[in-house]
């Protein structure tokens, strides 16, 4: 299993529409001014925040449990900006729609600009043919508050290429979270 380059990266997205929309460099700057990076780097890929956000309340005292998560829990923001309460954490999702070919695993890590400042992005790997938006979790460590900033950069993906193809991918099993389009909570 080896990491794949850039140049397969734009390969893939071109011919496969592995990453819509798709943005071939490094990205540095915009119309508005300097942005934390996104786009095609050497060996991966930095993905944006959309403007849908879930931040965590719990004005309603409720228990956070995976197998049957209490949508009440989050308030829902549209904004080019999210400020997370400080030890506490957000959703969102990606501006970019992912499809993983079957030869490869990925794996998503938080950005350095975010990480420095006491915010850690966390999203599990993406199994081979899974497909959708990616939802991603924000935590904020600090005791203070928080900013993520909309359509730029907030983690890179990497691209394992295996050896030999998979038995069963995750489109093969239907996983749960296939397809998904927006911010999506947990599901038992």
């Amino acid at each position: 299993m080896g990491i794949k380059s850039d140049g397969w990266i734009r390969r893939m997205a071109k011919e496969h529409n592995m990453i819509e929309p798709f943005e071939p460099h490094q990205v540095r700057n915009s119309d508005e001014g300097r942005v934390i990076s996104y786009g095609t780097s050497s060996y991966g890929y930095d993905i944006r925040c959309s403007d849908e956000f879930k931040i965590f309340t719990n004005i309603n005292s409720a228990v956070v449990d995976p197998k049957n998560f209490d949508e009440n829990s989050f308030v829902d923001i549209k904004s080019d900006v999210c400020i997370i309460p400080p030890n506490s954490f957000a959703l969102a999702r990606t501006v970019e729609y992912l499809r993983i070919p079957r030869d490869v695993l990925t794996i998503c890590l938080g950005k350095s600009t975010y990480a420095r400042c006491g915010i850690i992005v966390n999203v599990t790997p993406l199994e081979p043919e899974w497909e959708g938006h990616v939802t991603l979790e924000f935590s904020n460590t600090t005791p203070l508050p928080a900013k993520i900033y909309a359509n730029e950069g907030v983690a890179q993906i990497l691209f394992f290429g295996a050896d030999e193809i998979c038995e069963t991918s995750y489109g093969d099993r239907a996983g749960k979270y296939q397809g998904q389009t927006g911010v999506t909570l947990p599901k038992a």
